[in-house]
């Protein structure tokens, strides 16, 4: 015997779909305030001066010392991407021969979750304590082995000191968002390999690897931009010159301007913006291409 289906009044039906989306009211107000309205006043800030509509603020984007604040940002965040993306892919490939349910993979999993947040002022205090210029290993070194790491200069404060730092999180970070993507792969395909005879070689480069290869440039491209919009490590580490956008984009905010460039700031954070913007378009089409093969 089939039932009949019993019809929903329209009203009825309104009102529950009306009651659903409230509950995304929090979600949106969140990012309306602190995602939406600022990039809209960055926006209308790079194009506003005192005389109204200006290109004077976007125009000033071409001089050197803005295009080597770029490019030292770029440089930064692309060396410390694919560090962290090497070391980080390989650990998660570890935590996956691992148990699934064993002490091993639940520690480092925990332990990257608290690690790839682990940056601002309390990150760069302690790669002081350690490895500053009085810090207890550089100390050890000097005292004990006769090896002075700063020999040649202190680039702990510099873009060197900043890509290890960077490092340090972008690691973790990578185990995370990469782990997902190993734990798609499955054990058959490597069955069906070995079946036809495929070595080892052949399953990674013809198999394995050209189906974790979108999720790992993906993720590449996520440290990318984790890495370009640091600010709180760098600014406490280097207090003397301003060696990358963030840094810039602080100093002209709180320093003296030239005049008719005071919202060259926010010139520069637009330029970010686009940046970040064009990385996480590119980390999207890649993970639709992930979960296409991987689902």
């Amino acid at each position: 015997m089939t039932s009949i289906p019993t019809r929903v009044p329209r009203g009825r039906l309104r009102i529950t779909q009306v009651r659903s989306l409230l509950g995304t009211v929090p979600f949106f107000a969140y990012v309306a305030i602190f995602l939406v309205i600022p990039t809209l006043v960055v926006a209308i800030g790079a194009f506003t001066g005192d005389g109204g509509f200006t290109f004077s603020n976007v125009t000033a984007l071409g001089d050197a010392y803005v295009l080597d604040a770029f490019g030292r940002s770029i440089l930064l965040s692309a060396v410390s991407a694919l560090i962290g993306a090497v070391l980080g892919a390989v650990l998660a490939y570890v935590l996956v021969t691992a148990k699934p349910d064993g002490l091993l993979r639940r520690v480092v999993t925990a332990a990257s979750g608290v690690l790839a947040q682990f940056g601002g002022v309390t990150l760069a205090f302690a790669f002081l304590a350690t490895i500053g210029l009085s810090g207890f290993v550089t100390v050890f070194l000097r005292d004990h082995l006769g090896t002075d790491i700063y020999a040649n200069g202190v680039w702990l404060f510099e873009l060197p000191g900043l890509m290890l730092v960077y490092t340090y999180f972008q690691i973790p970070l990578m185990v995370i968002v990469f782990l997902p993507a190993l734990d798609g792969i499955k054990p058959q395909w490597r069955e069906a390999t070995e079946s036809l005879g495929g070595s080892t070689w052949h399953y990674w480069t013809r198999v394995a690897g050209p189906l974790l290869a979108p999720a790992f440039l993906g993720s590449a491209l996520l440290l990318f931009a984790n890495a370009f919009s640091a600010y709180a490590t760098a600014a406490a580490l280097v207090s003397q010159g301003s060696p990358i956008v963030p840094l810039q984009i602080r100093g002209a905010l709180t320093s003296e301007v030239v005049l008719g460039q005071q919202n060259l700031g926010k010139a520069m954070a637009l330029g970010m913006v686009v940046v970040v913007a064009v990385v996480m378009t590119l980390y999207a089409l890649l993970q639709r291409r992930t979960a296409k093969w991987l689902g």
